[in-house]
């Protein structure tokens, strides 16, 4: 499983791919195809980090759905239980 320290990495690997191309842009003598395959890796990264980062928010979002959907399930199962009481206590003080 993916950890943060991880997706820390493929940050530090976006940075070290920009540390190169601000480089290649500064030093005067551009290298347009090496300039498009640094933009080209750097899209690739950063799309890397962007599914990991779109995959942990979907786990998450998940898990906190499961949280509510059983919280919704015990407080509507605890009312009608009580409804119910309070229906078979009326029924006994009419008779």
């Amino acid at each position: 499983m993916a950890s943060l320290k991880d997706t820390e990495q493929l940050t530090g690997k976006l940075e070290d791919l920009i540390g190169e191309l601000r480089s290649e842009l500064g030093n005067g003598n551009v290298d347009f195809q090496k300039i498009v395959a640094l933009a080209d890796e750097l899209g690739e990264q950063a799309d890397g980090v962007a599914e990991t980062f779109n995959g942990l928010n979907e786990t998450l979002m998940e898990g906190l759905d499961r949280v509510k959907s059983g919280a919704r399930s015990r407080s509507s199962s605890g009312s009608s239980s009580s409804n119910g009481e309070k229906s078979a206590s009326k029924a006994t003080s009419r008779s």
